[in-house]
């Protein structure tokens, strides 16, 4: 097919899904709405199977894994961990819990690549995926591939109204405690707001060219040290935990490719690569994965939701805001804030108090994404991926 032309479509689907999910307010998401252009596009031979590949977002979005990975690590902020602690550990615990319920219930699948597909999925996000699918792909198991993308398309659907009843509940319960002791309430939680400091960088390197190759340089380490290690240490994992580094030394600014030319196209490549396995899936397969995607969604929510919860209450938390914590895993950032800000403003109550209650939820919610689909997820998937096949 074309180049042009396949870019074209892919920019056309892009743009009518992401116009919808806005119209719905994330209800309906974008990862939903392409995922079902895209399926019916293929399966009706509107789309041609070479659609994808011959865009060439597939081979960018292959080459930019790692750089967003390293985007992603500059996004964190160890201050703020270290102050919502508790949150993070939660967070944890939830993603420990989809893990624990999927592969206790792993023999109800087919095979036990599909639980390890579905833990990458509803525990983590686009970076996750890939790296089932990348595994899965390799194995020749192109359902286990296809799995993720399904979930991941179902997760807002979900997330999204669970939350927002669970975070509306919340709230209410924290404005009745401010309003019997408004005391308790004077000093509200603050995500970190610091003036940026001046990189180490030379200037040099702060133009987008210079930007791109520094974090280049950066995956090309983390997969140096990958090959050394004969792959124990996953290269993904290692972009990560470079990013936050070099963010903490200094070297990095925070959210490093925000801002430079190229970063929307290198996201948007990023996701078209999940789409890939729709191409070529039967319909048949695609009707066998009724029950691994039923089953993934009732299992490893009811892990996440039940492991956050023991944590919580064994941290001081209120079982809504723990449970809260725990359903991240389903959506992450902006998600987190949005729903937490509707939280805020559903109480009965003055601007005052719900810039209060916003304030004792808010921080809460946005170090809870990180910690389960940023973070923790990505570390497990990494591991597990090596059990696909």
């Amino acid at each position: 097919m074309n180049s042009v032309l396949a870019f074209t479509i892919i920019m056309l689907v892009w743009t009518v899904s992401d116009y919808i999910s806005k119209k719905t307010k994330s209800l309906l998401s974008t990862l939903l709405i392409a995922s079902l252009i895209f399926l019916i596009g293929f399966k009706t031979n509107l789309f041609p199977e070479d659609l994808l590949p011959s865009s060439s977002l597939l081979a960018l979005g292959s080459t930019v894994v790692g750089f967003i990975l390293v985007h992603l690590g500059t996004t964190i902020s160890l201050n703020e961990f270290k102050q919502q602690w508790r949150t993070f550990l939660i967070g944890v615990a939830a993603t420990l819990g989809i893990v624990a319920a999927l592969l206790l219930v792993g023999p109800l699948f087919e095979d036990q690549s599909y639980a390890i597909a579905a833990i990458g999925a509803i525990s983590g996000g686009t970076i996750s995926i890939i790296m089932v699918q990348d595994a899965a792909i390799a194995a020749g198991l192109l359902s286990v591939a296809v799995l993720p993308v399904l979930i991941s398309a179902f997760q807002g659907l979900i997330g999204f109204p669970l939350t927002s009843l669970i975070l509306r509940k919340e709230a209410n319960r924290l404005h009745q405690e401010y309003q019997e002791n408004p005391a308790a309430f004077t000093s509200t939680e603050k995500i970190e707001e610091t003036t940026p400091k001046k990189t180490r960088l030379p200037e040099l390197f702060h133009t987008t060219a210079g930007t791109l190759f520094v974090v280049g340089v950066t995956v090309l380490l983390a997969t140096l040290v990958n090959n050394l290690t004969n792959g124990m240490i996953n290269t993904f994992i290692l972009c990560l935990l470079f990013g936050i580094a070099l963010r903490e030394l200094n070297i990095f600014k925070p959210n490093i490719l925000n801002g430079i030319d190229a970063y929307g196209l290198m996201m948007l490549a990023i996701l078209i690569i999940i789409f890939g396995p729709l191409a070529t899936i039967s319909i048949h397969d695609l009707i066998d994965l009724i029950l691994p995607l039923t089953l993934s969604f009732l299992v490893g929510v009811t892990g996440n939701v039940l492991f956050a919860a023991i944590a919580g209450k064994f941290l001081g938390y209120s079982l809504s805001m723990s449970i809260a914590i725990g359903l991240t895993s389903l959506y992450g950032f902006p998600g987190t804030m949005i729903l937490s800000q509707e939280a805020a403003k559903s109480i009965n109550g003055t601007p005052e108090e719900i810039a209060l209650i916003e304030g004792q939820i808010l921080p809460k919610m946005v170090i809870a994404g990180f910690s389960t689909v940023t973070i923790t997820s990505v570390f497990i998937t990494g591991i597990l991926v090596n059990l696909i096949g």
